[in-house]
């Protein structure tokens, strides 16, 4: 019997276990769950909501915009129109989609890239980890934004490119984070035998190295989607970003912020607010996931 509680104790008490108990006491981190929840319901969901589409122009409001097209629940038109004319919950709506998957896209291919290639150089060490890191520092000495910018310039304005791109500048600082981690993990006992044994080196990486820097690499992760998203809303609001008829967070600050002046208020507003809220949910939650696995609060 006492042997069981004991067993009971320590299963309680397993990190993962531990971490969830941790995350979902933090009330500031689970508020954002919830809040970031109905902002990709509204994304994934909410042009089925509205009888309008985001590219149909109503020509009777053209010319007229601050008077008749302002928000209203009455004829339909949640957030009003733009200055084009066009219902500007849809393209609310078709931005939040777009913002959240060059976020989510532009993370995941940063963490991919950044773990295998710092896991790789802390783990082989030596003259590779050498030339592997310096080029990191060489990489990172060049302006990202500048070499994303010339980037979408020379290859085109895409979707497939801003991901790609987005990605692909934002892997330095995570391959620098896991090479550490590596060197902290490569002497332990489980890795030692497994090069004892003769274990491939790309199977060490995978199946005992990787693993074991799951927890730092999510709460990296949950930090890098807004910096993705920040990221793709400041080349949208240089007009570089996404070409209409799409748009996204970005595209349609930059066009509430040129409307300001005409008294349409609403079409920054709407769409600011979802990008500030989007972006404080993932700090927020970024932050209850590194206090959830920290373990020096263990």
């Amino acid at each position: 019997m006492a042997e069981h509680i004991l067993e009971q104790e320590l299963e309680g008490r397993s990190l993962w276990a531990d971490a969830r108990s941790r995350f979902l006491s933090n009330k500031a981190a689970m508020i954002s769950v919830v809040l970031l929840t109905l902002v990709v319901i509204f994304a994934m969901f909410g042009e089925y909501f509205s009888e309008f589409d985001n590219e149909t122009i109503d020509w009777d409001v053209l010319g007229n915009v601050k008077e008749v097209g302002r928000p209203s629940l009455q004829n339909g038109h949640f957030f009003g129109f733009d200055e084009n004319g066009r219902d500007l919950y849809n393209r609310v709506v078709q931005g939040s989609r777009i913002s959240l998957a060059v976020g989510i896209v532009g993370a995941v291919i940063a963490v991919l890239v950044g773990t295998l290639y710092g896991a790789t150089a802390g783990f082989i060490g030596g003259r590779t980890d050498s030339i592997m890191m310096r080029l990191v520092d060489i990489f990172m000495s060049i302006p990202y934004m500048f070499v994303l910018i010339l980037l979408l310039v020379v290859a085109g304005r895409s979707i497939t490119m801003i991901f790609v791109g987005i990605g692909l500048t934002a892997w330095l600082d995570m391959s620098r984070i896991v090479r550490g981690q590596t060197l902290s993990i490569k002497n332990r006992e489980y890795v030692e035998a497994a090069v004892a044994i003769g274990v491939p080196t790309w199977r060490i990486i995978l199946r005992h190295i990787v693993p074991n820097l799951l927890g730092v690499v999510v709460v990296y992760a949950t930090l890098l989607v807004p910096t993705m998203i920040l990221t793709e809303s400041f080349i949208s609001f240089l007009g570089l970003g996404v070409q209409e008829p799409l748009t996204s967070w970005g595209a349609l600050i930059s066009e509430g912020v040129k409307s300001m002046n005409y008294g349409t208020l609403w079409q920054l507003l709407f769409p600011l607010f979802f990008f500030v809220v989007t972006i404080f949910c993932f700090f927020f939650i970024g932050d209850g996931l590194r206090d959830a696995l920290d373990p020096k609060d263990r």
